[in-house]
């Protein structure tokens, strides 16, 4: 029975692209030609021959290598054991090692330690150095007083003064006794005050400065010429020239009029005070000056705002001539007046 068309399954045949490729096969090795038998024979002799050239080098490279393979081996001491002096000399130099190391480490950790102790040495040295050249200074022979100045004497004698003061030669120069050359000074009444200075290696220099006469008063004995102080600086029997008399009316040096005819007269300027030839003074408050030539006066009053009636009366003079017989009254300084004599 034929079977209905569609029913046989149909093996489809596969395309020319689906279809596998066929390998293809791979090209034979050409067989090298048979060369010629000349040739052949010709090839042989030529390796015999460098067969033969080469044996003796090889058979020399192979022994060259064998000697230097033997030769380490030859060089190369046979090994022993290490002995006890070797042992010893380890142990020694590890030891050494070790303490080598320990004092680094002591070294290290103790640093700060050590610096201030460094300090403390630097600065204690430093303090005995200076008490060593204080010792020196003061105890050594060596800046031993010598040699004495004496300046700014005019009144005074100098050589009175070198006399008087020449008991501490010899005494080292940090060691002169002040107080006692200030009651040697004290003997001379013309000597105000003084400055000593210090001249290393030997030398003393007294800087003087004598009492300034600012005056004279009458005495029972006489006149006698005082400084600002109401210190005696030398007695006469007759007026001395060149200080104004001073006319107390009754009152003593030691007492307020004084103080207030002083105060006044250390207030005057030189073009004044040089022609001051008497000052008269009842109170404190009432000082008169008399100047020289014509006979000016100057009604000062009290010793307040002296500075300030000082110049008034230097202008007043000025302005009136030294030939003008007038007296000045600057006790109110403000309101001057100039009256005829």
């Amino acid at each position: 029975m034929k079977r209905p068309e569609g029913f046989d399954p149909v093996t489809p045949t596969p395309s020319r692209a689906a279809r596998p490729k066929q390998r293809q096969a791979a090209p034979k090795p050409e067989l090298p030609k048979k060369a010629p038998a000349k040739k052949l024979v010709v090839q042989k002799v030529l390796a015999q021959r460098a067969a033969a050239q080469t044996a003796p080098a090889r058979k020399a490279a192979g022994q060259k290598a064998a000697a230097q393979k033997a030769a380490p081996a030859a060089k190369e001491p046979k090994s022993k054991k290490p002995s006890a002096a070797s042992a010893q000399r380890e142990a020694r130099r590890a030891a050494a090692q070790r303490r080598r190391y320990e004092r680094d480490e002591i070294r290290r950790f103790t640093r700060r330690s050590r610096h201030r102790r460094l300090a403390w040495i630097v600065a204690a040295s430093t303090v005995l150095a200076l008490v060593g050249v204080v010792a020196i200074a003061v105890y050594s022979p060596l800046l031993a007083l010598t040699k004495i100045e004496i300046t700014g004497t005019s009144a005074v004698d100098k050589a009175e003064v070198l006399a008087a003061v020449d008991g501490q030669l010899g005494t080292p120069l940090a060691l002169v006794d002040t107080d006692r050359l200030t009651a040697e000074l004290a003997e001379f009444t013309l000597i105000q005050s003084y400055v000593t200075e210090i001249v290393p290696p030997h030398t003393l220099i007294i800087h003087v400065t004598e009492r300034a006469p600012i005056g004279s008063v009458v005495t029972g004995s006489g006149f006698t010429v005082v400084d600002a102080a109401g210190v005696a600086i030398e007695r006469s029997a007759a007026r001395p020239e060149g200080v104004p008399l001073i006319e107390l009316a009754g009152a003593d040096i030691d007492s307020d009029v004084f103080d207030s005819v002083v105060e006044v007269l250390l207030n005057l300027p030189d073009s004044v005070a040089d022609r001051v030839e008497r000052v008269t003074a009842a109170t404190k408050d009432n000082v008169t000056l008399v100047l020289d030539g014509v006979g000016q006066r100057v009604v000062w009053g009290s010793a307040e705002q002296s500075e300030l009636k000082a110049r008034v009366l230097a202008r007043l003079m000025e302005n009136q001539g030294s030939k003008a017989r007038v007296e000045f009254d600057v006790t109110a300084p403000l309101n001057v007046v100039v009256r005829p004599l």
